[in-house]
């Protein structure tokens, strides 16, 4: 038999799960010392770092060489009307010089905002380095004490060769003068 994992921190796994409800453990925490509008409006450009916790510091073994992770968090502070909301305008291309009234409203799985049935976060960002069980990466658009729930490695296999976009959004971006 195949030996899976050499430490498991937490063995309970069943007792996250209850009916409809999971829950999860975060493995570290963001901390950076941008505001809010620093991490909205800059956050292609700014460094961060992910603050590993002591008990998932193993875990960070290997990933040193990688050049990007996708980081997945628990979005603590959204505003009440943005959670459990499904429908949504992209008021990220109101940066883009549209107005509110010319923007369609749609699933919120056809976007990447915030607003979620559940609070999860995803991006993928730049690895710098690492140096003892503090990850620093570039262009986290997570707050200041944001939890992070894990952590992947990005492979070239993950890129999509050839990808279709939808018809509302391919025209928004074509309006906004860029590329499709």
């Amino acid at each position: 038999m195949k030996e899976i994992a050499s430490k498991s921190v937490n063995s309970e796994v069943d007792s996250m799960v209850t009916g409809d409800t999971v829950m999860f453990r975060p493995v570290g925490v963001v901390r950076t010392t941008g505001s809010d509008d620093d991490v909205r409006f800059r956050s292609k450009e700014s460094e961060s770092t992910i603050e590993i916790f002591p008990e998932f510091q193993e875990a960070l073994d290997g990933l040193e060489g990688f050049s990007h992770i996708f980081v997945l968090s628990y979005l603590n502070k959204l505003r009440p009307d943005q959670m459990g909301v499904l429908k949504v305008k992209p008021r990220r291309l109101l940066a883009k010089g549209f107005k509110l009234e010319e923007l369609p409203l749609v699933g919120v799985f056809a976007i990447d905002s915030p607003t979620r049935p559940n609070l999860i976060g995803l991006t993928l960002v730049k690895l710098v380095k690492i140096d003892r069980g503090k990850l620093i990466v570039r262009g986290l658009d997570f707050f200041d004490g944001t939890p992070i729930l894990d952590i992947k490695p990005y492979r070239g296999d993950y890129r999509a060769e050839s990808y279709d976009l939808a018809d509302w959004y391919s025209k928004l971006r074509s309006e906004a003068g860029e590329d499709v």
